[in-house]
């Protein structure tokens, strides 16, 4: 792979220690409910649009709670918890710096919600690295699919084959790939279960960005 002129990362999991949140949300919503959480739920809705884990949750579980209100108490939930506690991960913004330093664009592909991302980013002191942000609800397609990635480097005005892309899940490692970008993936605790077949699908795995400091920009050591 030549010099890339784009890198494309993901959020949650990837540049914010944000995953927790969302296992809290899964435990308080259904405990409040009289409800456990199996693993059979959490790995059936990690990557599905907002509304359709609602929908699914709503109908698996039978509750009364309109669609519209089980998202709505869904991201009251987390947008307290992303506010006050969630922290970008390790050497995140010393990487960001490092690539703008490069003239490297920067975007951001991602499956979170701007009520949830925005405060985040800016209370974290990321939101200015970013040149573009791209939601999969913009493209209609969850990560699976190449649509969100393409859609942001054509954002970016750069080709896919010139982008790398860091994700920590394997849905967006897979997307990443289908676009013909080039493909790190991340350590987080949530997918370590998923670990060698990251190892074996990205052409990179990091455990943070630390890893990545120094690089010629081209993803390769």
């Amino acid at each position: 792979m030549e010099r890339f002129k784009a890198a494309i990362f993901d959020a949650d999991g990837t540049i914010i220690d944000s995953m927790y949140v969302w296992e809290k949300v899964d435990i308080d919503f259904l405990t409040e409910h009289g409800i456990a959480v199996t693993r059979e739920y959490s790995d059936a809705v990690r990557g599905m649009f907002f509304k359709t884990a609602a929908e699914y949750t709503k109908n698996k579980y039978g509750l009364d709670e309109s669609i519209e209100e089980i998202m709505q108490t869904w991201l009251n939930m987390a947008r307290r918890e992303y506010e006050s506690n969630v922290r970008s991960k390790p050497f995140v913004r010393e990487y960001l710096e490092y690539l703008r330093q490069n003239d490297i664009k920067i975007g951001l592909a991602t499956s979170s919600d701007p009520y949830l991302l925005e405060p985040v980013l800016t209370n974290n002191g990321l939101d200015e690295y970013f040149d573009t942000v791209c939601y999969t609800s913009e493209v209609g397609k969850n990560k699976r699919f190449p649509d969100v990635y393409i859609r942001t480097a054509e954002k970016l005005c750069v080709e896919p084959e010139e982008c790398i892309v860091f994700e920590d899940i394997p849905e967006g490692i897979e997307g990443a790939d289908k676009a013909g970008m080039y493909t790190v993936a991340v350590y987080d605790r949530a997918s370590e279960k998923d670990m060698d077949y990251l190892r074996k699908k990205a052409k990179k795995y990091i455990f943070d960005f630390s890893e990545m400091l120094g690089e010629n920009c081209n993803g390769q050591e």
